[in-house]
């Protein structure tokens, strides 16, 4: 008997506007390996005609970030209502050290970096990718461990009052407190 459940995320995809530059620029500012494409004129779940280049990249541990070009679809866009801050794509590294290594590797490529930004469990940059798809590096926090204990005890607290309120719940407003110390 087959029991019911997730083993990981096989890949994510999103849409690009260049499979080639997004191949290159992954490459080159994530570090992350091409792993495989794939192109067909006919779309194989739908049938539907619409030739598509699938790429695939590798995003560490199994994890694969995938992109689709469509060269016969309308430019690709945002929804205009969500802001660019919301939707994004966070990829973990190892520790402190290796995100400021790799803001430095951005900023000397000319990518845009906000951040560092600490989040208490962890810290993180963001960037956006040639697609306009937000990024997000994080490294843990040297807390992580004791602070995810704590939010663990009020989640589902934090998750009924916001049901019922629609505000921001104060449970876990230590995390960003040195954040919004100046603010």
């Amino acid at each position: 008997m087959s029991t019911l459940q997730i083993d990981r995320i096989h890949h994510v995809a999103y849409r690009c506007k260049d499979a080639k530059e997004t191949v290159l620029w992954y490459q080159k500012m994530l570090k992350m390996d091409f792993v495989l494409a794939i192109a067909e004129d006919l779309v194989p779940s739908t049938k539907e005609p619409d030739p598509y280049m699938h790429i695939f990249m590798d995003a560490g541990n199994g994890n694969v970030l995938a992109f689709f070009e469509l060269p016969t679809k309308p430019e690709m866009g945002r929804d205009p209502n969500t802001p660019n801050w919301v939707q994004h794509i966070a990829f973990k590294v190892k520790d402190r050290e290796t995100l400021l290594a790799y803001k430095a590797h951005l900023e000397a490529n000319d990518v845009k970096v906000l951040g560092v930004t600490d989040h208490g469990i962890f810290h993180s940059i963001y960037f956006f990718d040639p697609n306009g798809h937000r990024l997000e590096l994080a490294c843990p926090d040297e807390h992580e461990v004791e602070q995810l204990k704590q939010l663990n005890s009020v989640k589902w607290a934090m998750l009924e009052e916001w049901s019922q309120t629609k505000r921001a719940p104060k449970h876990a407003a230590f995390l960003h407190e040195k954040e919004f110390k100046d603010a």
